[in-house]
């Protein structure tokens, strides 16, 4: 069989509530693109790119997830096989930002142990609506143990950032387990891709990401 063109592979998986710009990050990461349409992820949906980390070539399958409550059943399922988690709010949307501490409890009791967690501030291009000031944001990601990244899928401001920083650091966990490739036939988590649901609904919403 053909070797695959991948060191490791790695599943992230990006939560916060809905209308936060999950979609639109994951959009702009892998595809460069951006959409001003809000659109609702339903259950899960994801994509694949390849980055270069520290000389590994990095498969990240990263997961967007839906928001809503009524899909939390759904999305927390995922959790376990992650290695990675993007928690994600909007800064010119304070409850966006209050939900995250309810966004981390579920973390702590569905995910992995040694799962890497970075929280994200994103819509950052936003001034004039902004809510949540870059300290705000610090303090609570250094209260919960992670990193902060402010970003904007619409300015492609610190996108690759936030990815990067939390492949870096899945990568070096991998390392210190003495984990250097799991490409061989190997995935990162046992989540089926079977039963995907897409997106559905193109409403406009200004300033989505």
């Amino acid at each position: 069989m053909p070797q695959p063109h991948y060191d490791l592979l790695v599943k992230l998986l990006l939560i916060g509530d809905s209308g936060v710009g999950k979609s639109c990050l994951l959009l702009r990461f892998c595809d460069d693109a951006w959409t001003p349409s809000f659109i609702t992820t339903i259950g899960i949906d994801f994509k694949i790119r390849t980055i270069d980390v520290d000389g590994k070539r990095v498969k990240l399958q990263i997961w967007d997830t839906a928001g809503q409550e009524r899909f939390r059943t759904i999305t927390t399922a995922y959790y376990r096989g992650a290695m990675g988690i993007l928690l994600v709010f909007d800064v010119t949307d304070e409850k966006s930002f209050a939900d995250i501490r309810n966004w981390y409890k579920d973390v702590e009791q569905h995910a992995s142990d040694g799962v890497r967690k970075i929280l994200v501030g994103n819509k950052a291009d936003w001034e004039e609506k902004r809510v949540v000031t870059f300290e705000q944001g610090k303090q609570l990601a250094e209260e919960l143990g992670m990193e902060y990244v402010e970003t904007s899928a619409k300015s492609n401001t610190n996108v690759d950032e936030a990815f990067f920083k939390l492949a870096q650091q899945v990568k070096d966990h991998l390392v210190d387990q003495g984990i250097t490739s799991n490409a061989p036939g190997a995935q990162a988590g046992n989540t089926s891709l079977s039963g995907i649901s897409a997106r559905s609904g193109t409403g406009n919403k200004g300033g989505c990401c």
